[in-house]
């Protein structure tokens, strides 16, 4: 394939693996934004705030020894298993709004998959140290290999590398969705949130996660429009 081919091939091929994804990722994130800020502006009835959310979560669990911190930003909230905590971003941790509740019961579902062992939990941790270094290193072996021809091996050591990123990806989306069902059966089975409100939380959390198919969909596309270029090179 020649230079000007070649050239064309790399452009249709962004066309047809990403530019569908981004569009999707675009609607979903307004998705997400819209649905946060609905559910944000509407108080919950038990006038729970998001950290004594997390923190019943944890104790319908009987999880112990979870530290609950407030940590600055909008959409900081997760669960840290190395240090035992789950931090509340500043919208959250003093709110009592359904958002703040729905958000603040997912992360502590992160700490109660922690504290059971959740095994598919355990894989994507496996997973993470291959997949930091895939997401550091596997673009600059990536863009060597596709620069020079004499540099090709180089870039299917990048694809090898970005491939770790991606399944890192994938691991995530049962995590996710885990946590926050496990989240909502505690709202409704501790009677944190009115039925009408529990559809709010329920609702929230759903965006969310949809923000996580989206990235997922979108590392998958990556990899396969790598793996065709590669292949086209080699052709």
């Amino acid at each position: 394939m020649g230079y000007f081919g070649y050239l064309a091939y790399y452009n249709w091929s962004y066309l047809i693996f990403m530019l569908p994804c981004i569009i999707f990722s675009l609607i979903v994130q307004g998705y997400m934004n819209s649905t946060f800020k609905k559910y944000s502006g509407i108080r919950n009835s038990r006038n729970l705030t998001g950290a004594q959310a997390a923190q019943r979560v944890l104790m319908q669990h009987g999880v112990t020894g979870v530290r609950i911190e407030r940590i600055a930003g909008n959409f900081t909230d997760h669960f840290d298993p190395r240090t035992n905590v789950i931090r509340l971003s500043e919208p959250v941790y003093d709110s009592n709004s359904i958002a703040a509740v729905g958000v603040a019961c997912h992360e502590a579902g992160h700490a109660v998959q922690h504290a059971e062992g959740y095994l598919p939990n355990k894989i994507r941790s496996i997973i993470l140290p291959a997949a930091n270094i895939g997401s550091k290193l596997s673009w600059i072996f990536i863009i060597a290999g596709l620069v020079a021809s004499a540099l090709q091996p180089l870039l299917y050591i990048g694809i090898i590398l970005f491939s770790a990123a991606v399944l890192f990806t994938i691991a995530t989306l049962p995590v996710e969705f885990n946590a926050s069902s496990r989240a909502l059966k505690c709202i409704k089975a501790t009677g944190m949130l009115s039925d009408a409100e529990y559809t709010g939380a329920k609702r929230t959390l759903q965006a969310a996660a949809m923000t996580y198919v989206a990235s997922a969909a979108t590392a998958v596309a990556q990899l396969l429009r790598l793996l065709m270029i590669a292949n086209s090179r080699r052709d």
